[in-house]
């Protein structure tokens, strides 16, 4: 691909009779070196450009076809999404016995262990909601001494059988399970494989985020992620734009390389820039790790795993290096803590997660004027986990109202793998805060309106503009009035990514 900043694309080009949500007519779209530079009636375009004489563009009849900003999927992790294609799925084990079955089923089916490894890898249990336990001794009876490492679907534990444990040179206990850092660092050890097999993957993956309409993520990829964004675009990746995180274990490095947030990197297209320092500081719900004010059920207050002033000794740092820091806080005690240090430190940036926040925080978030990365698809999906864990507070749980009523700045991603990498998917759980299940919906009052997820998966833009890069989605379907469930499955016509098609069906 060109080694240039700016993606390539066409040098100019018309989208025609295109229809921007809430306007009943038509209009052309003009895009010329990969931005929009007019939205004009229909048919005005043409006449414009007769009278100028000048070369006539590329013309795409969208024939009625809705356009609007690409979508961003601002939390990611992308070489564990990619990953997951080849791996075990467990996500609907109800619990530790059915989870074993599967493997045990898996492996009596003669299917193949991971490319390039000798490890049977599954994903995405849930053991938060099981009524009974992982052990070591029921995945060694199901896996006959074969190696089996199970990655929880938040990815903040693994269940290993003995074989695995003694390949991969982990102690565990009687339950057989890693968690946190130490199942973090197996996670890591588990997706490597041959950068070109991984590569493929992710190229793949890629495609079909694309296909989505996805034009940019930001990958929080636990790893130095510039220098394997560079290999995939010098490799032809261009399916969308990367903003690629840093951890704190890098950031001297990333300093002393004079990188920033939102640098762009140099030789990549246009399609790579520095991402946010990434921060955890507690665990996840599944995992009963995530730090919170009152006790769990079963005790214990989870983990914070990062102190207050260690906290804001980072976010010092990161404020006069020019990283932009987002924390990862999921319990309602890890965002007070998170929350403490921006004030104390006097930057702006972003708490990931913000799953479960007191009442009396939500008004920091818009006074200090911080980004809620949130993911509104494990709403759904961990709801009878909150309902267990958080009994009778759930109602500020997963809270994107309130979050964006008190004035916070609302950013919405998946978690890949976490949850699938489906904007739909996560705006449809936003403004429903119910699937196709026969549930009700859960605290409702909590949703978001099409527009306010749209601007939220679209990095505050909602509708395309003069002057925006040429990220744009066609799609089949009006975004405010469709039913429900087609909005969850919106039909996307086509991608576009600084003028140049990422996707195109029709």
């Amino acid at each position: 691909m060109p080694k240039t900043d700016t993606p390539a694309g066409s040098t100019r080009l018309v989208l025609a009779a295109a229809r921007l949500p809430g306007e009943a007519a038509t209009c052309d779209v003009s895009i010329a070196d990969g931005v929009i530079t007019g939205i004009a009636p229909s048919g005005s375009s043409s006449r414009l450009r007769a009278e100028s004489g000048g070369p006539a563009p590329e013309v795409i009849d969208l024939d009625g076809r809705f356009a609007i900003p690409g979508l961003w999927d601002e939390h990611v992790h992308m070489t564990q999404w990619a990953l997951t294609a080849g791996r075990i799925d467990l996500s609907g084990a109800a619990s530790a016995r059915e989870a074993a079955a599967v493997v045990r089923s898996h492996l009596e089916r003669g299917r193949p262990v991971e490319p390039g490894g000798h490890t049977v890898v599954g994903v995405g249990f849930r053991d938060a909601v099981w009524k009974d336990t992982p052990s070591l001794d029921l995945l060694d009876s199901a896996t006959a001494g074969v190696p089996a490492a199970l990655i929880s679907h938040d990815l903040h534990c693994v269940w290993l059988n003995s074989a695995a444990a003694a390949r991969h040179g982990v102690a565990v206990g009687a339950d057989g399970l890693l968690r946190e850092d130490p199942a973090f660092e197996l996670t890591r050890e588990l997706g490597r494989l041959p950068d070109d097999a991984v590569d493929r993957m992710v190229h793949d993956a890629g495609r079909a985020a694309a296909a989505r309409g996805v034009v940019g993520i930001v990958d929080f990829e636990m790893v130095w992620n510039r220098d394997t964004w560079q290999r995939r675009t010098a490799a032809g990746f261009d399916s969308f734009r990367v903003d690629a995180g840093v951890y704190p274990q890098d950031l001297d490095r990333a300093v002393g390389e004079g990188m920033r947030t939102g640098q762009p990197v140099a030789g990549t297209g246009g399609l790579l820039r520095v991402g946010p320092l990434k921060v955890l500081i507690d665990g996840s719900l599944n995992t009963r790790t995530a730090y919170c004010v009152d006790p769990y059920p079963h005790g214990g207050r989870g983990l914070l795993t990062v102190s207050e002033d260690e906290l804001l000794e980072l976010l010092t740092k990161a404020r006069d290096a020019g990283f932009v820091p987002a924390v990862h806080a999921i319990g309602d005690g890890a965002n007070e803590v998170a929350l403490n240090a921006f004030a104390s430190a006097g930057v702006r940036g972003r708490i990931e997660h913000a799953q479960f926040v007191r009442e009396q925080d939500f008004a920091r978030f818009g006074e200090l004027g911080l980004t809620a990365s949130v993911q509104p698809a494990h709403a759904l999906d961990d709801r009878d986990a909150a309902d267990a864990n958080w009994a009778g507070r759930t109602e500020r749980a997963f809270p994107l109202r309130s979050l964006l009523d008190a004035g916070a700045t609302l950013a919405l991603g998946s978690d890949a793998p976490v949850a699938p990498l489906e904007p739909w998917t996560a705006m449809s759980a936003a403004t429903t805060r119910a699937r196709g299940d026969g549930r009700e919906p859960w605290h409702p009052e909590q949703a978001l309106t099409r527009r306010e997820a749209l601007a939220a998966s679209t990095r505050g833009r909602g509708r395309i503009r003069v002057g925006d890069p040429a990220d744009v989605a066609v799609l089949d379907a009006h975004p405010l009035t469709v039913s429900d469930a087609k909005f969850a499955a919106m039909p996307v016509a086509a991608t576009l990514l600084a003028g140049r098609f990422t996707h195109r069906a029709f």
